[in-house]
């Protein structure tokens, strides 16, 4: 029969393993094995580190510091407004002012970048005319211009919906306010449209040669005659061409996007309203995808 085996041995065992004084080795290795092995892992993740290192650095030289080298996120151009809702539903009661102060407030913060005295520094703003007009170049990215100034946008040319004469941007007579506005994409230029084959019979009267224009209906066909009449403010109810093209937030800092009020005027109250916005140009699309790629559609209803 084998002999039992004894408690000692094993620890005996490990002790050994871990360093044996008569071969001289540490965990199973000599001094000079561990040293090859040490130099081995040094030399190979040394290799690896310089290929990651070099790979980011051969990256970067392929990217711009001015422009984004891909831009497929967001199929140019987004169409959005203010103010913003859950689910872009936006119901109210014309007379309990708490059921509209969210959307106020939400009106009021995005148009204080708007004020007058934010856009005094002559070497930040340039007035770029009250009429539609051609594109503003201001160099290209890669030169060496630096800085580009930005066109003013008063405020006051919202008009009724500016907030400056009816702080409450109609909510409170039950004529509410949207501001709406194309987003910012670096150095894209939008393109008017070169015909009305495209564009729906109501909105024909507003094509002109240096604009975008906006225009509002009824989403549903139920819906039709109960919308009324809708008002449009700022350039001719469009996005002018002089405010583009827009160099991005290093060489554009003071920016400021053109802007369109419309207003609701007469909306048939106590009823829920589907309304769709577009923009109308050569190298605007739509897709079923991205409810906001040159469009949005809002509902609202106003309860008395």
């Amino acid at each position: 029969m084998p002999a039992a085996k004894k408690e000692g041995d094993d620890a005996g065992g490990w002790r050994q393993f871990l360093w044996n004084s008569e071969k001289k080795e540490l965990l199973g290795r000599t001094a000079a094995s561990w040293a090859k092995i040490l130099f081995f892992y040094v030399i190979f993740y040394g290799c690896l580190a310089g290929i990651f290192i070099g790979t980011i650095q051969a990256l970067l030289l392929t990217l711009s510091d001015y422009k984004p080298t891909y831009q497929d996120r967001v199929a140019p151009p987004g169409l959005t407004h203010t103010p913003r809702s859950d689910k872009s539903e936006l119901s109210f009661n014309m007379k309990d002012g708490e059921t509209y102060l969210k959307y106020v407030k939400g009106m009021k913060e995005f148009l204080k970048m708007y004020d007058d005295d934010k856009q005094e520094d002559a070497l930040k703003y340039e007035d770029c005319g009250e009429t539609p007009g051609e594109y503003k170049n201001r160099g290209d990215l890669e030169s060496d211009v630096g800085v580009r100034k930005a066109c003013r946008f008063r405020r006051q040319w919202l008009e009724s919906c500016s907030g400056l004469q009816d702080e409450h941007f109609g909510f409170s007579e039950g004529k509410p306010c949207l501001i709406v506005k194309l987003n910012r994409i670096v150095n894209f230029r939008p393109r008017p449209p070169k015909s009305n084959d495209s564009i729906p019979e109501d909105a024909q009267s507003k094509v002109q040669p240096y604009l975008i224009p906006l225009f509002c209906t009824n989403k549903r066909e139920e819906d039709a005659g109960k919308i009324g009449e809708i008002k449009y403010y700022g350039f001719s109810g469009g996005f002018p061409l002089q405010y583009y093209p827009y160099y991005g937030k290093a060489l554009h800092p003071q920016y400021l996007q053109p802007l369109v009020a419309v207003q609701f005027t007469n909306l048939t109250v106590n009823t829920e309203l589907r309304i769709e916005c577009k923009v109308f140009g050569e190298n605007i699309n739509y897709s079923d995808k991205d409810r906001y790629q040159g469009r949005f559609d809002i509902k609202i209803t106003v309860n008395s």
